[in-house]
């Protein structure tokens, strides 16, 4: 029986990880991809005003 010990962590890791990745790629696009994208983008240009901002004070 110990080697059922030995084997169960690994294959309940394995199952989370299956279900992980498949809710991942689940939620990929869809009908929020475009509010995603553009919370990206609008964080992304924040830092890079930040960055320039920051920059041509020096």
């Amino acid at each position: 029986m110990d080697y059922v010990s030995a084997l169960v962590p690994p294959v309940v890791m394995a199952v989370f990880f299956v279900f992980l990745i498949r809710v991942i790629v689940k939620t990929q696009g869809g009908a929020n991809k475009a509010k995603e994208d553009a919370a990206v983008d609008a964080a992304l240009a924040r830092a890079e005003s930040a960055k320039q901002t920051s920059g041509s004070d020096a």
